[in-house]
C-alpha cells in the first residue's frame, strides 16, 4: 500500500504551489496523511493552521486522523539526536553565522552546495576538552553532523526518483545543522524521523527539494529507518518564472476562493486532470 503525506508549515496561507503539491500527494496513493510542521514555534500561529485545514477541504482532500504536529514530537528528534552523538557522528558548533561568512570570506576556494557555501568545519577541529569547556560555560551552540564520518559509516547509497535510481552525495550539505537551541531538530532530521513513524513509503514533494534526499538518505541509513522512493514533481511559478511565496496574497487559496474561483477552474490553471466524483 502507498502511503503518502502533505507537511505544510503554518506560516502563512497555502497558495497555489502548496495546492499542486497538496493534491499530487493525496492522489499518488492510497493512504493520504497531513502533518503541521510547526517546529518554529516562534513563526508558527494557530489560525494559519486553521487556514489549512480548511482550505484542503475546499480542494476536496480527505485525510487521516489524527494529524501528526512536530511540537509534539521533541522526544523522538532528541531520541534520535542522542544515537548520532552516541556513535561519534555529532560534534556541537559554537559558530556564529557572521564568524561563518567571515571565514568562508578567508577561503581561496570554499566549496558550495544546494543552500551556499559549505561550513568550513571549524569547530570539528576542536578537542573534546575545549568541546566540555565551552559548553559547560553556558556558550550556545548547534549540533552539526561530520559528514565525513557519515559517508563512511553508510558506504554507496541511493535512491529512487520516480524510475530513477539516483546515488547519494553524502557531503553534498557538508557538515549540515540537525538541531539548534531555538530548534530542536532540523528539517532534514525531522523529517525522516517523522516519515518512518508514520509509514510514509513514497514521498511527493517539489523538484526544489530533490538535493534534500541525498541527505536525507544519509540520515535514514544512519538510524536505520526505513526507505522511502521519491516523486519530486514540477514546480508551480508565477508570470515571471519564480516559485509563489507565502507573501503572494494574489495566488493563495483563500483569496482564489472569495474571488469566486472553482475548484475546478483551479485544477484546469495547474495543469490536472479534473476531480474524479
Amino acid at each position: 500500500m502507498i502511503v503518502t503525506r502533505f507537511a505544510p508549515s503554518p506560516t502563512g496561507l497555502l497558495h497555489l504551489g502548496h495546492a499542486f503539491a497538496a493534491i499530487t500527494a493525496a492522489e499518488a496513493g492510497e493512504r493520504f496523511l497531513l502533518r503541521i510542521e510547526d517546529i518554529d514555534r516562534g513563526r508558527c500561529r494557530p489560525e494559519f493552521e486553521a487556514a489549512i485545514f480548511e482550505d484542503l477541504r475546499w480542494l476536496g482532500l480527505r485525510w487521516e486522523e489524527p494529524v501528526l504536529r512536530q511540537s509534539a514530537r521533541f522526544d523522538a528528534y532528541r531520541a534520535a539526536l542522542g544515537r548520532l552523538e552516541r556513535e561519534g557522528l555529532l560534534y556541537p558548533c559554537f559558530c556564529a553565522r557572521k564568524e561563518i561568512a567571515e571565514e568562508i570570506a578567508r577561503a581561496i576556494e570554499a566549496p558550495h552546495g544546494p543552500e551556499g557555501p559549505l561550513y568550513p568545519g571549524t569547530c570539528r577541529k576542536l578537542s573534546g576538552d575545549v568541546r566540555n569547556t565551552r559548553i559547560a560555560s553556558g556558550e550556545q551552540y548547534a549540533l552539526r553532523l561530520d559528514a565525513a564520518e557519515a559517508a563512511k559509516r553508510v558506504g554507496s547509497l541511493t535512491f529512487k526518483d520516480h524510475s530513477n535510481v539516483v546515488n547519494v552525495d553524502p557531503l553534498l550539505f557538508g557538515d549540515v545543522v540537525l538541531a539548534r537551541k531555538d530548534t530542536p531538530a532540523s528539517y532534514h532530521l525531522a523529517v525522516v524521523v517523522d516519515d518512518a513513524f508514520q509509514g510514509v513509503t513514497l514521498v511527493t514533494r517539489g523538484e526544489d527539494l530533490l538535493p534534500a534526499a541525498h541527505i536525507q538518505r544519509v540520515l535514514q541509513t544512519l538510524l536505520g529507518l526505513p526507505e522511502p522512493a521519491y516523486a519530486h514533481h514540477r514546480l508551480i511559478l508565477d508570470e515571471t518564472g519564480k516559485k509563489f511565496s507565502k507573501r503572494d496574497r494574489s495566488a493563495t487559496l483563500r483569496n482564489l476562493r472569495e474571488s469566486g474561483v472553482t475548484v475546478a477552474q483551479m485544477r484546469e490553471k495547474l495543469g490536472l486532470a479534473p476531480q474524479k466524483q
